[in-house]
């Protein structure tokens, strides 16, 4: 909906949730680095910033070909190692600053919002234990191993389907504000049109 200047006014907000609400992506930099460092190598930011809001054997290809391991560790077996770690990390994320303020503050105020997350649900399970209380302020959440995510972040599949579900739905993708800190989340948020 437009208002009388022509802008566009914002009536929902999507989240990612990663590295944006809950403070995991220092666990995925961890597990990456203790990975490489077997094969005496460092796990940068440039890296990281390519793998960052990925479906995870995407972001798993990445990390093996990029750091040039792919012929001593497959892609798969990467993920396999890395769940392993990841599975005693998650249960610990601590929400990041000011996300609590902020989602209490768009609830009270009846601004319908929602998550948007590559994480599938196994690991979001983990990651949100001990935060379920502000995640049920959430109107729905889309996983990344949603039946209508094709493909991930900068794909707008997820924005797309988390748009859908919105009470009354499909919202106008120029209404819908989205917050998101990987390079790959924003280009899939504008290519949502969002």
């Amino acid at each position: 909906m437009a208002n009388p200047n022509g802008k566009v006014s914002i009536t929902n907000v999507i989240f990612d949730m990663d590295g944006l609400l809950l403070d995991t992506e220092k666990f995925y930099t961890e597990v990456q680095e203790i990975i490489l460092s077997r094969y005496n190598k460092t796990f940068d930011w440039s890296l990281k910033a390519k793998m960052m809001g990925m479906k995870a054997i995407e972001a798993a290809r990445v990390f093996v070909e990029e750091t040039g391991i792919v012929d001593s560790l497959s892609a798969e077996d990467f993920l396999v190692e890395r769940e392993e770690m990841l599975r005693n990390m998650f249960p610990t994320s601590e929400l990041m600053p000011g996300a609590e303020r902020l989602i209490h503050h768009l609830h009270e105020n009846g601004i319908p919002i929602c998550v948007a997350t590559g994480s599938y649900r196994r690991h979001f399970q983990l990651k949100t234990q001990r935060h379920g209380e502000l995640f049920s302020l959430m109107h729905h959440i889309v996983l990344g191993d949603d039946p209508e995510v094709k493909q991930g972040k900068p794909s707008p599949d997820i924005f797309l389907a988390a748009a859908k579900r919105f009470e009354g739905g499909p919202v106008d993708p120029h209404s819908i504000l989205v917050f998101e800190d990987a390079p790959s989340g924003v280009l899939a948020a504008k290519n949502a049109g969002m």
